[in-house]
């Protein structure tokens, strides 16, 4: 197929800088922060309860976010499906995109007497972003040829990282201008669901609205996605390199979302980081994932998406080591760069390198609601087991377990390159 027209394809990127504003500000920096500030020792010195039971507070934020994603993994096999039997997946991307941005706007009335309101609004705000995720990327394929869908990936993150910024120093600047104040932190979170709505109609407007699948057999609603999920494994089965690449895909993930997920907890908790310094770290590691995403896609153009995936896992498995020995500002802004630097870079290359390996299909929404899947369960594995060693030992034992995950991650990663060398060497 053809590439899409310019504007297409920066309309598409644009919903990245619309919504990547919850990613970097809400579960990074400024929820992190202020959830740290209202649920911590002065507020709850024996822990929080939920539920009947008492928990570390930071653990908890964990289990609930793990429950977000579980949510979704059972959600996007139905939306899909339903989006590609009757032709509007638009539809229910920006459903997901007003959810997710409501529920940041409603953070503003989160404080100590509310923390099961800002839980719950953390929940559905994850339940959004990543909702609408499964369609936005979906559309990749429909939108670039397999040549550029390296770097119009790439392109993608690069918008979301320098929006994301924008918004983090709008933030930065409102709590320069009233220190010692948790109202900049409040109208933070009302902003992002401002500025999430509003730059994601410039998508909504842009995009094509897909038709409907040719032919579809009827079935119930309820279990057609998870019928076509089979129906994708099915084919997976006949297709060695890209069913090992997902395997590898799913264990790596389990280390990589969740340290972007917990890295800011770690500073506040073991380092004692104050906000402003937080909000710079967050910012010095969206700076360098616009360079790791941009170098990762030239490097992959050179080597292959594989042996830079590679790569980019032995530096992670690095990033946790190290961060388990961190105990100075200098050391944590260090690895901070690092991270940085490996995320972008594996998130880009991890989707558009889902999408070259994919068969040629219409059923694009099926195939990436079962990439979807797979990386939200290894989301929740990974949440859970981070925020489980965290209550029954310490969060620097947390992210030493995660070594585990890009462990597997790596050796899968390396079955799927000697099977894709055997695959070419047999054509």
């Amino acid at each position: 197929m053809q590439t899409a027209s310019k504007k297409v394809v920066n309309g598409w990127a644009m919903y990245d800088w619309a919504n990547s504003v919850y990613n970097l500000v809400i579960t990074t920096t400024f929820f992190p922060a202020y959830y740290a500030a209202m649920t911590g020792l002065k507020n709850y010195p024996d822990g929080i309860t939920f539920m009947g039971r008492r928990f570390v507070n930071t653990e908890l934020k964990d289990y609930v976010l793990a429950f977000g994603f579980l949510v979704i993994a059972l959600l996007s096999p139905i939306l899909s499906s339903m989006a590609d039997y009757k032709g509007n997946k638009k539809h229910f991307m920006r459903f997901f995109c007003y959810l997710g941005a409501a529920s940041c706007s409603l953070m503003f009335f989160f404080d100590k007497d509310h923390v099961t309101l800002g839980l719950m609004c953390f929940m559905f705000a994850g339940i959004g972003f990543y909702g609408s995720q499964v369609f936005y990327n979906s559309y990749l394929p429909e939108i670039a040829s397999e040549a550029d869908q390296d770097r119009i990936s790439a392109k993608g993150y690069t918008f979301g990282y320098i929006g994301s910024v924008l918004m983090q120093m709008i933030g930065f600047g409102l709590v320069i201008l009233m220190p010692d104040n948790s109202l900049p932190l409040k109208l933070t979170f009302l902003l992002v669901g401002i500025w999430w709505v509003v730059f994601a109609q410039i998508t909504f407007n842009t995009l094509p609205t897909n038709t409907k699948t040719a032919i579809k057999e009827k079935r119930n609603a309820l279990t057609n996605g998870f019928k076509e999920l089979k129906i994708v494994w099915d084919q997976l089965k006949h297709m060695p390199v890209l069913k090992r690449f997902l395997t590898a895909f799913f264990f790596y993930s389990m280390g990589v979302q969740t340290v972007m997920l917990v890295a800011i907890d770690f500073g506040i908790k073991e380092l004692k980081l104050p906000d402003q310094k937080l909000i710079i770290t967050a910012v010095i590691i969206q700076l360098v994932a616009i360079a790791g995403a941009i170098a990762m896609s030239k490097l992959s153009a050179k080597f292959g998406n594989i042996k830079v995936i590679i790569f980019t896992v032995l530096l992670w498995i690095g990033v946790c080591i190290a961060g388990y020995f961190i105990s100075t500002e200098t050391h944590f802004y260090i690895i901070a760069a690092l991270v940085g630097l490996v995320m972008g870079g594996i998130q880009s290359l991890s989707r558009s390198t889902y999408s070259k390996f994919m068969p040629e299909t219409k059923d694009t929404a099926s195939f990436f609601s079962f990439y979807d899947v797979t990386e939200k369960l290894a989301i929740v594995i990974g949440l859970f087991t981070f925020g489980f060693i965290e209550g029954i030992s310490s969060i620097r034992q947390s992210i030493l377990s995660l070594v585990v995950f890009f462990v597997l991650g790596l050796i899968f990663l390396l079955f799927t390159d000697a099977k894709q060398k055997v695959q070419s060497q047999n054509i």
